[in-house]
């Protein structure tokens, strides 16, 4: 079975979302960006994808409910999900790990280090 290559994301940040889609499309992945909780959900049950990345600030979601049913449904729970948020919230950042997101930065980091980490994600060196 080949290895997923889309992205799904929710980011409302004109900034990152261009640093996301320039990251993806130069490690060979495409990325869809949807508005709701629910469009990725329905997105990964239709199509399980490599990474689901989230900006923990974005507007009119629930992130931290959101990564709960990722890791909760059992069809979903496999995928991984990489969330960044302000450095300044500490409380997000930690529940979001709890919830179960594999990896939460800080929107430096993030965007320092999204290129080496898709990298990892598609087992390019």
């Amino acid at each position: 079975m080949p290895r997923p290559t889309r992205i799904l994301a929710v980011c409302d940040d004109l900034f990152f979302v261009v640093k996301i889609n320039d990251s993806a499309r130069r490690a060979g992945l495409s990325c869809d960006f949807l508005k709701s909780g629910e469009a990725i959900v329905e997105r990964s049950r239709a199509e399980t994808p490599l990474l689901v990345i989230l900006d923990l600030n974005a507007k009119g979601i629930d992130p931290v409910g959101l990564i709960t049913h990722l890791k909760t449904e059992p069809s979903l729970k496999g995928v991984s999900i990489l969330a960044f948020v302000a450095h300044v919230e500490a409380d997000l950042k930690t529940r979001a790990q709890d919830a179960g997101a594999s990896m939460v930065l800080a929107r430096s980091a993030f965007s320092a280090n999204l290129p080496q980490i898709l990298k990892r994600h598609t087992g390019a060196r």
